[in-house]
C-alpha cells in the first residue's frame, strides 16, 4: 500500500525532472539541486523563481544582432561610437561578454543562437543566419569576423555563411589560432582571444 507520504513528494520528483532537462545537469545533480531548494528558505526560493520568471518576461531578441536584451536595440548595437563597419558572428549570448571583456573588438555583434549540425537535426534555416544577410544588404558593413568555435560544427557552419557573403564583396575573416581547436570561446582566456581577434586572418 503506498502510504501518504509517497504522495507528498510527487512535487520533488517532478521538481528533480525538471532539473534534469537542464543542459549538464545528471540524474544525482538534479536531486542534490532539488534537495538543495527544498533546504533553503522560502525567501531564497521564492527570488530565485522571480529571477526565472523576470527572464521570461523581460528578456527579448535584440531584431538587429539577436542577442538576448531587455532593450531593442540592445545596447550594443544602439551605440554610435561603436565601429558599424565590422560585424562579429558568435554562435551564443554568452560569446558576446566573453569577446568584450578583451577590448580587442569595437564592432557590432551576431548571435547565430547555435551550429548546423544534421546529426541533431539543426539546419541553416534554424540560426539566424537569414537575419545576417539582411543586415548586410546595402550596408557600411566591411569586414564579417566569423568567431564560431574551432571544432567540427563551427568551421562548417562558417564555411556555409562565408559561401553566403562571399558574393556581397565583404571581407570575411576567423580569429587567429590562438584558441585551441574543438574549444569553445566561452572558456577561453580573455589574453587568447584579444590576440586571436587582433591576428584574424582572411577566411
Amino acid at each position: 500500500m503506498i502510504s501518504k507520504g509517497y504522495k507528498a513528494a510527487d512535487p520533488v520528483t517532478k521538481l528533480v525532472e525538471e532539473l534534469h532537462k537542464l543542459p549538464g545537469i545528471g540524474p544525482k545533480s538534479a536531486q542534490r539541486l532539488a534537495y538543495y531548494l527544498i533546504r533553503i528558505p522560502d525567501e531564497r526560493s521564492l527570488e530565485l523563481a522571480d529571477a526565472i520568471a523576470a527572464v521570461k518576461q523581460r528578456i527579448i531578441l535584440c531584431s538587429c544582432c539577436a542577442n538576448i536584451t531587455e532593450i531593442d536595440p540592445c545596447d550594443i548595437c544602439g551605440d554610435t561610437a561603436r565601429d558599424q563597419t565590422r560585424i562579429c558572428v558568435v554562435e551564443e549570448p554568452l560569446d558576446v561578454p566573453t569577446l568584450e571583456r578583451t577590448g580587442a573588438f569595437n564592432g557590432l555583434y551576431h548571435v547565430l543562437h547555435g551550429v548546423i549540425a544534421p546529426m541533431k537535426g539543426i539546419g541553416p534555416d534554424d540560426l539566424q543566419i537569414g537575419g545576417l544577410l539582411e543586415r548586410l544588404k546595402g550596408s557600411a558593413v566591411e569586414e564579417v569576423v566569423l568567431a564560431t568555435n574551432p571544432n567540427v560544427e563551427g568551421e562548417a557552419t562558417s564555411m556555409f555563411i562565408h559561401n553566403l557573403i562571399s558574393p556581397l564583396g565583404i571581407r570575411v575573416t576567423r580569429p587567429a589560432r590562438g584558441l585551441p581547436v574543438g574549444g569553445d570561446i566561452e572558456f577561453a582566456d580573455e589574453v587568447t582571444l584579444g590576440r586571436a581577434l587582433e591576428g584574424r586572418q582572411e577566411f
